[in-house]
């Protein structure tokens, strides 16, 4: 029994690894034909080629579950093809047993997911982020089309570019008063975090008020502000990239400031619920496998698990928006394609057995 567990487990495994090289190969060369268009200053071909390279841990890790449940289609429907499965059933190995040995490679691919995305993906993101930022000229522009948007009482912050130790590029500064006009406006092309503050250099401050408008200028200006550059490693990256930790951290820190954290709980949920999702997956692969595509072709397999994969990923996406605009839980939005597919899985292993 442990040699065709062993046996099983390698063909999902191997399978599995297969589709994984074959979707981040295709992955790459359309993200760095797509990063040749943002070339731009100091951003050149080498270094739209690092920015991919340090953007690959978070691309492991959003395939996957669509390498997990791929790799399970693929590899036991090849045993299925070749009777492999119908000599192991008639050897006595029930249905529950190569459903548990199938299962043995997906808790790995689980495993190596929430390593990657608690403690790989964040980093090298924020890593990519801020190099291509600079690159680009953050420090030039004064509230650019990127970098990000945040609000701290009265005043709204832009910031083109924010770099792991501590530095930032393209700090913008807008305070409003009570009325809703503008009071000041505050420009400062880098920022250096000095543990209890932020010390702004060469500012340029213009102060509008009802008859005119002053314009100030400081070579260095002390800043006060609860962004640490903790929080900000969070605030540049999208909350999708972010791990379980970071999510938690910011979504609680947008709540205490009473500012909507909806979008970080959303992809707070989407993590930690992503091994159930994952195990789900396969779970519905190794039902298709006993139950429906027992005999197809191996192309009408590959053509049905992409259509499954991309219906329960859209669903998910679909889902997650709808909890943000019409305000019910978020867990309900990723519990709700996952408990379909649990389902339907549940549904054909039973008519299998």
């Amino acid at each position: 029994m442990r040699k065709l567990d062993g046996y099983v487990m390698r063909t999902v495994g191997g399978a599995m690894f297969l589709v994984m090289v074959v979707v981040l190969s295709l992955d790459l060369i359309f993200a760095f034909i797509a990063e040749l268009d943002d070339t731009r200053g100091d951003y050149q071909t080498l270094q739209a080629l690092m920015h991919v390279f340090l953007t690959l841990p978070r691309r492991i890790y959003d395939y996957l579950p669509l390498g997990a449940f791929m790799g399970c289609l693929v590899g036991l429907g090849a045993m299925a093809s070749s009777s492999e499965l119908t000599v192991i059933r008639a050897a006595g190995v029930s249905i529950r047993r190569i459903v548990w040995s199938a299962m043995k490679p997906t808790l790995v691919v689980v495993l190596i997911g929430l390593l990657i995305g608690e403690y790989v993906a964040p980093p090298s993101e924020r890593l990519a982020q801020s190099q291509k930022a600079v690159a680009r000229g953050a420090s030039q522009n004064i509230a650019s089309s990127g970098g990000i948007w945040h609000r701290e009482g009265d005043t709204f912050i832009h910031l083109n570019a924010v770099e792991p130790n501590g530095v930032l590029h393209g700090v913008s500064l807008f305070r409003f008063s009570e009325r809703r006009s503008m009071m000041t406006a505050t420009f400062a092309p880098r920022a250096i975090y000095q543990g209890d503050h932020w010390l702004l250099q060469n500012v340029r401050t213009t102060v509008f008020s009802d008859l005119s408008t002053e314009r100030e200028r400081h070579q260095q200006l002390r800043w006060e502000t609860g962004l640490s550059p903790s929080v900000l490693s969070v605030l540049i990256v999208k909350p999708e990239n972010l791990s379980v930790r970071g999510l938690y951290t910011y979504a609680s820190y947008l709540d205490d400031q009473g500012l909507s954290a909806a979008s970080y709980w959303l992809a707070f949920w989407k993590k930690v619920l992503m091994p159930v999702g994952t195990g789900v997956m396969v779970l519905v692969a190794i039902s298709f496998i006993f139950g429906p595509l027992r005999s197809v072709t191996m192309g009408f397999r590959v053509f049905t698990g992409l259509i499954v994969g991309l219906l329960f990923k859209y669903m998910q996406d679909l889902l997650g928006p709808m909890s943000l605009v019409f305000g019910f839980n978020p867990v309900i939005a990723i519990l709700a394609p996952i408990a379909i597919n649990a389902l339907v899985g549940a549904l054909l292993m039973r008519r299998a057995g």
